[in-house]
């Protein structure tokens, strides 16, 4: 079997947001042009989640560090791409949806409980130049694996589960486990195993969640500082605006 996952702590947040940006102005560049092992899926726009964008976005670097990971998996495995860089609306509608669901299922709860539970799935929508949301900064990745004919391997939950079970220690924790759970187990590890080697980190409460330059990623790399802060994608108005402005005169 491969090598266990390791029992992470959760983040603890007031800490995270005061580690450093150095932003190192990476662009964000598409995925969806690149070469197999590595596919793209981009889940949210597919949902018709509003204000979702038809492709996945991730700086250079991850997008390097994606491209590692997937050619270092097993012949038929190939690594999918579910959600990267997010806006800011998409990000509020995810947490928004989450505190609404938790706050009617479970009614006795206070506003700073029902925050903390749903921070544990969907970070704090933020723009805040030295305290972004992870996904904001193109540093953070939704990742599964898929086999040869395109079908997501098992991994215990479905992406996005708010669930105890999504978190990416979960299943190590089963003193017995069956075949199903082997399965899932040897999945999880299979996909840590090749993420963690390109230098991504993981937020424990979600298998398929791992950033790279981000705050996050700062914090249990033990990094001094991070290279990713909130951004936003370049588009074509705003290209067409900087050529003209070439050619102006005064």
């Amino acid at each position: 079997m491969k090598t266990r996952i390791p029992l992470t702590p959760d983040p603890f947040w007031p800490d995270v947001i005061k580690i450093a940006i150095a932003e190192c102005q990476e662009p964000l560049v598409p995925v969806s042009l690149a070469p197999a092992p590595l596919q793209v899926y981009p889940a949210y726009y597919k949902m018709g989640i509003p204000n979702a964008v038809p492709e996945c976005h991730v700086r250079t670097g991850v997008y390097q560090r994606l491209l590692q990971a997937a050619q270092a998996l097993p012949a038929g495995i190939s690594l999918l791409l579910l959600d990267s860089w997010r806006p800011y609306g998409v990000q509020q509608y995810l947490y928004d949806t989450l505190y609404n669901a938790l706050e009617t299922r479970l009614p006795n709860k206070g506003a700073a409980e029902l925050e903390q539970m749903t921070r544990e799935f969907v970070s704090l929508p933020s723009t805040r130049a030295d305290a972004p949301s992870p996904h904001l900064t193109g540093g953070s990745v939704d990742v599964t694996l898929v086999d040869r004919q395109g079908l997501m391997l098992d991994m215990g939950t479905q992406f996005d589960e708010a669930s105890a079970w999504s978190h990416t220690h979960a299943f190590e924790e089963i003193a017995a486990p069956g075949v199903r759970e082997i399965e899932v187990i040897n999945n999880r590890r299979l996909l840590y195993g090749v993420m963690t080697a390109a230098g991504f980190t993981n937020l424990p409460s979600e298998w398929w969640h791992y950033d790279f330059g981000n705050q996050l990623w700062a914090w249990y790399s033990g990094a001094d500082r991070a290279i990713y802060g909130a951004t936003q994608l370049d588009s074509l108005e705003n290209r067409w605006r900087r050529e003209v402005e070439k050619y102006s005169v005064d």
